[in-house]
């Protein structure tokens, strides 16, 4: 099946009692079993729920992996990423990613005795130079937040291969339909299912993919074990977005160049980065990988200030100031104080995660009523 099929129809059938198209919400914590241990599959519900099983299958299939498991958040499945390794073990991070993923190695797992090395992985080539004998895990993001930097996701896989590591790629920002990472080598693909998957800013979920079983196995140990499952009706939420997934990002990313482009061209703008334009670092790497560029864009202002930094963001009137990304409305924040601000500000402004940055997740509104806010907020 293609794309569109797939996330239509993937992992779904009818009801066998009702014929209802859509996946029933089977809102029950535990489930009548013929005699002790023989059951239909399903026994007690965080470990399995036939909403969530469905929404797996689905994901799993959109990423042409064979399992998929489903956490109650992003956070939630990077957690289970994690609890695979053991103290004195080190992982290899890419040095621009989610703060809250830094937060989460730094003030959680760096306790347990779990050491973490931040590393531009723009340049594959970086990667080897950092890896020992401890190292264990390979973590990396590509577009990243909120530099959008790429990382070459075949030829990092090509060296965790080598060194018989483990790669995850958090594939948040561009989603299924736009780049598929296991596909170019990598172990397992992490999605926050709150932005793009889910698309409508009304759910919170994070995804983990694979194809290896054993890995599979490990996780789903976790998962069950730990307990940061979804609630059927998150699930039921998230697969409905899917079904317009692959609608939504075609317009998010014509809309998203129309926006990078217009604040490239706007005299009070300093930078844009958008992995779209032909100078980009990374333009090369993520035509190769990418379907499409998406519709994340971070920039600066001339005017560099906090104060007109926030002026301009407050200032908006069809973009909302808030957290997150991914849905149908366009959003705007300020990764120094919102979604990065756990990262120390001497590493914040190493990486041009400076206080005069501002991010966009472009939605799918009309693309001139966008321009034209921005426009009249600027100035």
């Amino acid at each position: 099946m293609k794309f569109a099929t797939k996330a239509i129809h993937a992992g779904q059938h009818p009801d066998e009692s009702t014929g209802a198209i859509m996946t029933p919400v089977y809102f029950t914590s535990t489930y009548v079993q013929e005699s002790p241990g023989k059951h239909k599959g399903f026994a007690y519900a965080r470990g399995k729920n036939p909403t969530r099983s469905a929404l797996e299958r689905n994901i799993a299939a959109l990423e042409n992996a064979k399992y998929g498991l489903c956490f109650s958040s992003g956070m939630g499945a990077s957690d289970a990423v994690i609890k695979l390794l053991k103290p004195g073990d080190e992982v290899l991070a890419a040095d621009d990613l989610y703060g809250g993923t830094y937060r989460m190695f730094m003030k959680v797992f760096a306790n347990y005795g779990i050491k973490f090395q931040f590393v531009d992985m723009a340049d594959a080539k970086n990667i080897s130079a950092h890896i020992n004998p401890n190292t264990k895990l390979i973590w990396t993001e590509t577009p990243s937040n909120p530099m959008m930097k790429i990382i070459d996701i075949a030829a990092c896989s090509e060296i965790t291969k080598k060194h018989k590591l483990i790669h995850v790629v958090d594939n948040t920002f561009a989603s299924p339909y736009l780049q598929n990472p296991l596909n170019l080598g990598a172990d397992i693909v992490m999605h926050s299912a709150t932005k793009y998957l889910g698309g409508h800013s009304d759910v919170v979920m994070g995804v983990l993919c694979m194809n290896d079983e054993k890995l599979y196995e490990q996780l789903a140990f976790i998962h069950n074990s730990c307990g940061a499952v979804p609630g059927p009706m998150d699930s039921f939420l998230v697969l409905r977005g899917i079904k317009t997934l692959h609608l939504r990002m075609e317009q998010h990313c014509i809309n998203g160049k129309i926006v990078a482009e217009s604040l490239r061209n706007h005299p009070k703008v300093a930078t844009v980065n958008w992995p779209g334009f032909a100078d980009h670092p990374g333009h090369a790497i993520a035509k190769k990988q990418m379907k499409g560029f998406g519709g994340m864009i971070s920039f600066t202002l001339k005017n560099k200030s906090t104060e007109e930094t926030f002026r301009m963001a407050s200032s908006l009137k069809i973009f909302s100031l808030a957290e997150s990304l991914g849905g149908v409305e366009s959003l705007i924040s300020h990764p120094a104080s919102m979604t990065h601000a756990s990262v120390p500000k001497k590493e914040r402004d190493r990486l041009g995660i400076t206080d005069g940055l501002l991010r966009i997740s472009t939605g799918i509104e009309d693309a001139g009523d966008l321009v034209e806010d921005l426009r009249q907020a600027i100035g």
